[in-house]
């Protein structure tokens, strides 16, 4: 068993470097850039590189007034629709990260100090489309240290081939099957000896294979939850509890494996000795998603020699909070292959998962894409709003003006931006950090959607007719507001904790399930 090396620090996010590790943020904001937090990251966390992604760039420009001035100058440009004011915004944004970034990409020898931009999501099935885009927004940037994000779409391969070929650095994203990341590597391989014939500077061109993690156990999980219910004995029992909160690193440990020979081979050392980069495995999607796991324990599992892993705001405090960082990742590799043959006996194909994650994590993208398209247009025809969730009110003379001088305080202190940024020092400097969960609950929920859908079907196709949440204030407010307006709403009754006479409105039924919110 190989020893498991620990280093102590007083931050965590700090020793990850030493272990073989950089650390890209999962966020890209222009104000996080224009108010220094994204160089403060830099500085004081150890801080390497940023990725983005349409829901990233959905968040950042309909959900803050970073953009409003920006969008304003744009709409006045004729010829102009919304995707190319998008494209324009996302490039200024990447030329202002890779700027910031370019000291660590001449330090490292260009191994870090990257931003990635993704091409259209639209074009996941069109090696034509992505070539072209691609070659565009490079062109656009103008910076040796950008990426271009292509997904890992049987269209996708070719695609990297000849990107790589042509010198242009590429993160191949959506990666959830370890077959799929060996194609994609061959895909990188391909690319660097074409290049190579044609006399191009291999030292000059990086890729990263983005590896995703929490997905694959959120899936499994929902399916081994569903399956203990009708479990036969103890042995099946066991095999799936075995399989939940596994599965993930399990695959991770083993593409690693890959990466560890695919990356020693004779033929990887004849690139090598002309310059070429070993194409990094980059975990994405880190955030725990497992309620009883460790909300840092997909990034603790997986640190490793030559990896990247991207942290989105809130696992990134987290780590540097309470994070143990050790090198783990090359340890337990035949645990991690009984874990995956423990999927095969219990009959949960790996294939149909990773199929089904793909599938849908490129909707995803689209659907946020057109979404950020749609507000752009809006904003253009005078009809966006300018802000999130903006709203009025009236209150009595005895606290308006308080309210008001608060309300002019958080504009003026940039209380908003600091809020979306988990800044504790807003309230006691202590842990409200962490407590901050609510604030892209939303997006985090999509996550779990497949899973959400397919207890909704397996509810309504064994009849149930009655739902009773077992609440205690705060967490049951949503589920209740929801029942108020929805078609079923007098299926559902919220039963709170704090209110005896509840007890009486939640009357018996023949058919139905209790929900405890956590």
């Amino acid at each position: 068993m190989m020893k498991v090396s620990q280093i102590k620090i007083d931050n965590p996010l700090r020793a990850l470097p030493a272990l073989g590790q950089s650390i890209w943020l999962d966020d890209l904001r222009r104000g996080a850039v224009t108010s220094g937090a994204l160089r403060r990251l830099i500085q004081e966390d150890g801080l390497s590189g940023v990725t983005s992604n349409p829901s990233i760039f959905e968040q950042a420009i309909t959900g803050s007034s970073d953009y409003d001035q920006a969008l304003h100058i744009l709409t006045r440009e004729a010829g102009l629709d919304a995707k190319a004011r998008y494209e324009r915004l996302a490039v200024e944004d990447a030329q202002s990260v890779a700027d910031l970034l370019q000291p660590i990409y001449a330090r490292t020898k260009r191994r870090d100090g990257y931003v990635s931009l993704d091409v259209s999501p639209h074009l996941a099935h069109d090696t034509r489309g992505m070539l072209d885009e691609a070659k565009r927004l490079w062109d656009a940037v103008g910076r040796d240290n950008v990426m271009i994000t292509i997904p890992a779409t049987p269209e996708g391969i070719p695609a990297i081939v000849q990107l790589i070929g042509k010198g242009i650095n590429v993160n191949v994203t959506w990666i959830f099957a370890q077959d799929i990341y060996e194609s994609v590597a061959e895909a990188y391989l391909i690319g660097l000896e074409q290049r190579s014939i044609r006399g191009g500077d291999l030292t000059s061109v990086a890729s990263v294979a983005s590896l995703f993690i929490s997905r694959i156990d959120t899936e499994v999980d929902a399916w081994a939850a569903a399956a203990l219910r009708t479990a036969p004995d103890e042995t099946t029992t066991a095999l799936l509890r075995g399989l939940q909160g596994t599965v993930a690193i399990a695959n991770a440990k083993l593409a690693y494996q890959r990466y560890r020979t695919l990356f020693s081979s004779p033929r990887w050392q004849a690139l090598a000795r002309r310059g070429a980069m070993t194409q990094r495995l980059l975990w994405a999607d880190t955030t725990t998603t497992n309620p009883p796991s460790r909300d840092v324990q997909y990034l603790e599992e997986l640190i490793g020699p030559d990896t990247v892993a991207t942290m989105a705001p809130a696992t990134l405090e987290a780590f540097r909070d309470h994070g143990r960082p050790a090198g783990r990742l090359a340890t337990h590799i035949d645990g991690a292959r009984e874990v995956l043959r423990a999927m095969d006996q219990a009959g949960l194909s790996m294939t149909a998962i990773t199929d089904r994650l793909l599938a849908d994590g490129l909707q995803s993208f689209r659907s946020a894409f057109d979404r950020l398209l749609v507000a752009i247009d809006r904003h253009g025809k005078g009809t966006y709003p300018g802000r999130l969730n903006r709203w009025s009110y009236r209150l009595p003379a005895a606290v308006a003006a308080d309210v008001h001088t608060s309300l002019k305080e958080w504009s003026n202190a940039n209380k908003v931006r600091r809020l979306w940024e988990r800044d504790a020092s807003l309230w006691t400097d202590g842990d409200e950090h962490q407590w901050l969960g609510w604030l892209d609950i939303t997006d985090q929920q999509l996550a779990h959607l497949s899973p959400l859908t397919s207890l909704a079907e397996e509810v309504s196709r064994r009849g149930f007719t009655h739902a009773l949440l077992l609440g205690m204030g705060g967490s049951s407010l949503c589920a209740e507001a929801c029942g108020r307006h929805s078609e079923s709403r007098r299926g559902i009754r919220n039963f709170m904790s704090w209110i005896p006479r509840i007890r009486r409105r939640s009357g018996p039924s023949k058919r139905s399930c209790s929900l405890r919110p956590r």
